[in-house]
């Protein structure tokens, strides 16, 4: 078997998957356009459109492949919910689920590319689930937060949740008012200087933490209101990015005894970001200014980035472990793991797996 006939067969073995397991009401060109640039972000790492045309390794020219991609990025209109469930199916873990939320953001010229993340927690990495992009700058709203909630419960269950972690941008009246109405468990860090009330007395929160010593730790189990929303509170004292010592305040909705532990995998999410851009698919590379048409680049991606991590995983558990540092942590993260895994097997002809990469794109 030649080297294209190879990539041909994968791609009409990924097309099959994505219409019997993510959306079955593309077309059958367009699903394999889809396919070859899942194919090809792995491949090439990169989601610069000529570079991923010119990997299709197909028979027609890398314009005829370049226009192809053009095509899909502008006109389908990728269905994220169905997206969103096909991930939640290859997840390679059972829930209730840890839910990390942040933003990511990057700039391409005078345009602001600007993303909120719903991400589930696992081993290092969260898994990307569910994006809105924001046609701005700066912070998300309340009503952006809600409404990307509102689309997790109706997917997925409020049963499927164990927690949400956040950082300090995600607080406020109205935000933990509805975390407390739909009853969504909760660990929010929020600013120091934040003013908290017990029994009518109001005072700034750090002033309940300054004894704090560095790597000391304290949960409170009495109910204090914040932002005019009851709630517990715990803090540690930890060093910042800078080495500086800062407090380390959060508010839970209930089980404050986990909040510190279950606050800690909130970075997770801040992994898969890198993931996409720097250390994985470097999605800041890209050049479009369509937020319609960076949404179906993001969808694609997500596809890339999950299958690769579960590839990563299972070749990590049952085939080559990643090798351990002397921290103690793995020299390299389970995505990476899987995208060199992939990329060499669609570059080398003889490269051969000890187990089926294909099927891991499959819900089944």
């Amino acid at each position: 078997m030649n080297t294209n006939s190879k990539v041909i067969l994968d791609v009409d073995r990924v097309q099959k998957q994505l219409l019997s397991d993510y959306d079955n009401t593309l077309n059958k060109a367009r699903a394999k356009v889809l396919a070859f640039l899942i194919l090809a972000l792995c491949k090439v790492q990169d989601v610069g459109l000529f570079k991923l045309a010119n990997s299709f390794n197909s028979k027609a020219k890398s314009l005829s492949s370049m226009r192809r991609v053009q095509r899909f990025l502008s006109e389908v209109s990728l269905d994220f919910d169905k997206l969103a469930k096909f991930i939640f199916k290859l997840l390679p873990f059972d829930g209730p689920y840890v839910l990390s939320m942040d933003r990511t953001n990057w700039q391409f010229g005078s345009l602001d590319i600007n993303a909120l993340f719903v991400g589930i927690c696992y081993n290092g990495i969260a898994f990307p689930l569910l994006f809105k992009l924001l046609p701005k700058r700066g912070n998300s709203n309340t009503r952006e937060r809600i409404e990307i909630m509102n689309r997790y419960l109706k997917l997925f269950g409020e049963n499927s949740i164990n927690c949400l972690v956040a950082d300090r941008e995600f607080v406020g009246h109205d935000w933990l008012q509805y975390l407390n109405n739909m009853h969504i468990p909760y660990h929010i860090r929020i600013k120091e200087n934040f003013e908290v009330t017990r029994h009518g007395k109001t005072t700034k929160a750090w002033t309940i933490f300054a004894d704090l010593k560095m790597r000391q730790s304290v949960i409170l189990d009495k109910i204090y209101s914040v932002n005019g929303e009851y709630c517990y509170l715990s803090a540690s004292r930890i060093k910042n990015k800078e080495g500086k010592p800062e407090l380390q305040i959060i508010v839970s909705y209930n089980q404050p005894q986990k909040s510190l532990e279950r606050y800690r995998l909130r970075w997770q999410i801040e992994t898969c970001f890198k993931g996409m851009k720097s250390s994985g698919f470097n999605i800041e590379n890209t050049h479009l200014k369509d937020l319609d048409r960076i949404g179906n680049l993001f969808g694609v991606l997500m596809i890339a980035f999950v299958w690769a991590y579960v590839v990563g995983i299972h070749q990590h558990e049952h085939v080559i472990p990643i090798r351990l540092l002397k921290t103690g942590r793995l020299a390299k993260s389970f995505v990476k793991y899987g995208i060199e895994l992939i990329s060499n097997y669609l570059s080398n002809i003889y490269s051969t797996p000890q187990f089926d990469l294909i099927k891991k794109l499959s819900c089944t």
